[in-house]
């Protein structure tokens, strides 16, 4: 069990202290200069690391605006600090002075000014960081902007009341804690539903922004949607008169069980909107909401030219000509392809641009000539970027065990800026410049956050590897060494079992399931890319719905026995198995059927009663298009059937391995109550098991203290198992 801190005992920060008050100061979390004790990453380390946010471009290209979050683990708090440079890295420059954050960068003033967030408030600021003025004066706070082409005006995101599914209480109660709740879509994700974003419009005047018109007043309906859209979900038409937005207008039990989401076009002189999607004279087919929406009528060929599934983050081609945003083809199934719609705003017609890559368009934007769209998309375990033109022509421009992310246009020359990462580095941004020729584009890095704490550390390397599955299939499994490697040696061996079910084990770096923090407590990693996952083409990404305990679990099962069998370092007698989400349900199936293959398990916010998990998630979506039907239907189908029947919890009588069950009490999507009976039916089995729970966590860790118990727990139960580290 490793323990002990291999830091500093003191870090020097980038700045000091300020005044935060007359009577008070606070330290400012900026970046560290640390020298480690060990070239092995810690958990400390990897929260010590600054984490690259959003970023922007100058108008001009020449400049590039971005945001950072820095960590205290004594303070248990982020602080979000803003950075500008030249376009090429250099003249770096740290603009935040502040012990308050200040995020979300944008270019207003045709680049000479930078609007930026602040204490929910916006603000702009010269390009030097000088000449500081705050520019809105809101009451209820701001959670996202973006100012239009010619500056005149600005979308605002604030929170509104919200009592469609919660009743607002007696106002002579003001104590009162109870809710009264009449309908589904009562909570979502990690709060309980009580107030909705709106964007609203406002002018932009030498005084400052004024508080401006709901543009959906009277609408109880979200935009952005939650829990995770923002500004990206809004845009402004070239002449500054229109805005796209993406909104899913139903409520209660319909929008619990729908992801139709659609784009709207407002006209700010008008006031007027219109649904992109769909016609003025639409109707929605019956709905049940007990089943799957596969095989229903709104999911019937002859209503997909509606668009009844999600249909977000709307972006004007330079030009005015056309609207391109993410579309999915389906109703109620949140992991369907993810193709690039462009939409022609004179005629209406739309068009699917990127159909000859069979996979999802994470992201996107327009080139200058608002003919080519360059996009993200993951391909056998790497995200790279691709463009694509109106004809639905695609050519692959980056290639590498990479993921790259949010590629944006840097300049009339169609010069890229994207973020990447990999399983070896955090994120960092890059320039890409497309070449004519597949593959080939020039590809420069011009940020080096964290490169002052991956030169002290010593990296496991990564590998990749094909098998066989048992319906003769290929599936590539990537394979992470231990940090000081030794070919001669075994090692204990984790199977990474990933969530989703549908994400990819792409080329990921994550603050908690780290690759290079396991290689350096001395694991091999085997984490296949089994059934269910994007990457492989839609016919192996779909066939983990309705399908969750057969060939993605027979799929796990033969990337670790391939491992055990053909990479002679893995040691076959000290195998365990982990996984999050889908993959904490993974290793709750696996523990009543491994027959032997692992020493212990470790589930973090998995579903193990899946009867339970069909009425406690929040998104019911979700468990009708997973599992096909609800749990009391008399005639359900015979994949729902079979889900049912093989819920972990029934095969708890098979158990006969130690479990760690980790749980976030915030967790709406899989309800803490499905690791408390992991845990208890372990320990009523006698068989040794903990339980984490973090009552103020949702389906992640965010909070840096936390995150380190996570991981030291995590490291000591494998220790103790996978070792013989008994402490």
């Amino acid at each position: 069990m490793i323990r002990t801190l291999l830091l500093a005992t003191t870090m020097t920060l980038a700045s000091t202290t300020m005044q935060a008050g007359d009577n008070a100061t606070a330290a400012i979390i900026g970046k560290s200069n640390i020298t480690l004790k060990s070239d092995l990453m810690t958990p400390e380390a990897l929260w010590a690391m600054g984490r690259i946010g959003e970023y922007h471009a100058s108008p001009d290209g020449k400049k590039i605006v971005y945001q950072v979050a820095y960590y205290s683990v004594k303070q248990n708090k982020s602080h979000q600090v803003l950075y500008v440079m030249d376009s090429n890295g250099k003249n770096n420059k740290l603009l935040t002075t502040t012990a308050k954050s200040e995020m979300v960068p944008a270019w207003i003033a045709n680049g000479t000014k930078i609007a930026y967030l602040s204490d929910g408030q916006v603000w702009s600021m010269n390009v030097d960081g000088s000449d500081r003025k705050q520019l809105t004066h809101d009451k209820t706070g701001i959670e996202g902007f973006s100012f239009s082409p010619d500056g005149k005006k600005v979308i605002l995101i604030k929170q509104l009341p919200y009592h469609e599914s919660i009743k607002e209480n007696p106002t002579d109660l003001p104590k009162a804690t109870g809710r009264l709740i009449t309908d589904m879509n009562y909570r979502h994700w990690d709060e309980y539903v009580e107030s909705i974003p709106h964007p609203f419009v406002a002018d932009v005047t030498e005084n400052g922004i004024d508080a401006g018109i709901d543009i959906m007043k009277g609408e109880p309906f979200e935009c952005p949607v939650k829990p995770f859209g923002g500004i990206e979900q809004l845009a402004w038409s070239a002449d500054s008169k229109s805005i796209a937005y993406t909104s899913r207008k139903k409520t209660g039990v319909y929008y619990a069980v729908s992801t139709d989401t659609d784009i709207y076009l407002y006209n700010t002189e008008t006031q007027e909107t219109t649904n992109l999607c769909k016609p003025t004279d639409y109707k929605e087919p019956t709905i049940d909401p007990t089943k799957s929406m596969k095989h229903q009528a709104v999911n019937a060929a002859e209503n997909l030219k509606n668009n009844p599934g999600y249909d977000m983050n709307p972006v004007f081609s330079p030009d005015g000509q056309y609207i391109a945003w993410q579309s999915m083809p389906r109703d109620g199934y949140e992991s369907d392809r993810n193709r690039l719609c462009v939409y022609n705003i004179a005629t209406g017609e739309k068009i699917y641009v990127t159909e000859k890559l069979d996979t999802n368009v994470d992201n996107f934007c327009w080139g200058a000539d608002s003919k080519t769209l360059y996009f993200t998309g993951v391909w056998h375990g790497c995200v790279n970027v691709y463009q694509t033109n109106l004809k639905g022509n695609v050519m692959q421009l980056t290639d590498g065990w990479f993921d790259y992310g949010s590629v944006q246009l840097l300049n009339s020359g169609n010069k890229l800026l994207a973020e990447r990462h990999s399983m070896s580095q955090g994120a960092e941004l890059y320039t890409i410049t497309p070449s004519k020729k597949e593959k080939t584009a020039k590809v420069s890095q011009v940020t080096f956050e964290n490169k002052h704490l991956y030169d002290q550390m010593t990296f496991g390397k990564i590998q990749q590897r094909w098998t066989k599955t048992t319906d003769g299939k290929d599936m590539m499994y990537w394979i992470v060494l231990p940090s000081h490697f030794d070919a001669s040696k075994k090692y204990p061996t984790l199977l990474f079992c990933e969530g989703g079910p549908q994400s990819p084990v792409s080329q990921f770096w994550s603050y908690r399931w780290n690759m290079q923090i396991m290689a350096a407590h001395g694991y091999v990693v085997i984490a296949p890319n089994r059934r269910g996952l994007p990457g492989f083409g839609s016919e192996w990404n779909e066939e983990v719905s309705g399908d969750w305990t057969g060939q993605c679990m027979k799929d796990y099962l033969t990337a670790i026995d391939d491992a055990s069998t053909h990479l002679p370092f893995v040691d076959k007698d000290k195998l365990g198995a982990v996984g999050a989400s889908f993959g904490g349900f993974s290793v709750y199936y696996l523990a009543g059927h491994h027959d032997k293959r692992f020493k212990c398990f470790i589930a973090h916010d998995g579903a193990f009663n899946l009867e339970s998990m069909y009425t406690d998630t929040e998104e019911a979506w979700f468990s009708n298009w997973e599992y096909e039907d609800a749990y009391w239907n008399k005639g359900r189908s015979a994949n729902a059937s079979k889900t049912y029947e093989n819920s972990p919890h029934k095969f708890v009588d098979k158990w006969d391995t130690p479990i760690l069950c980790i749980h976030g009490e915030k967790d709406y999507r899989i309800n803490a109550n499905q690791g408390f009976g992991a845990f208890n039916a372990a320990r009523l089995r006698g068989i040794p098991a903990e339980l984490l729970l973090f009552p103020d966590e949702n389906h992640w860790v965010l909070k840096p203290q936390n995150g380190i118990l996570w991981q030291r727990t995590y490291f000591s139960w494998l220790d103790k198992w996978l070792k013989g580290n008994k402490k």
